[in-house]
């Protein structure tokens, strides 16, 4: 049986850089440890012998439509609903800081 405890739980939000009240890392805790103790039963299951497949059924198929190019807003109306914008493009804020 694994053990999930508060210490594994601040070294993954150490490193996955999450802050967590005291509330919420109760529950983090106690979910992440019955869901890795559903893993270990699952270990338990015999495999052998069974192929490997993408889904559980094999009648399930991939259902696309084709892409339609539909009514499209003009650059002024697009532009007017974005909250900021720079040269005809939208600003959206930074994703990756360099230090």
């Amino acid at each position: 049986m694994s053990s999930f405890d508060e210490k594994e739980l601040n070294k993954l939000m150490k490193l996955s850089r999450l802050d967590c009240t005291e509330e919420e890392k109760k529950k983090l805790v106690s979910s992440l440890g019955k869901i890795l103790n559903h893993v270990d039963q699952l270990k338990q299951v015999e495999t052998e012998g069974v192929p490997p497949c993408c889904h559980v059924l094999e009648t399930v198929i991939n259902v696309m439509r084709e892409d339609e190019i539909g009514k499209m807003l003009s650059r002024e109306t697009f532009l007017a609903n974005a909250p900021a914008h720079v040269g005809g493009m939208v600003r959206v804020p930074p994703v990756i800081k360099f230090e």
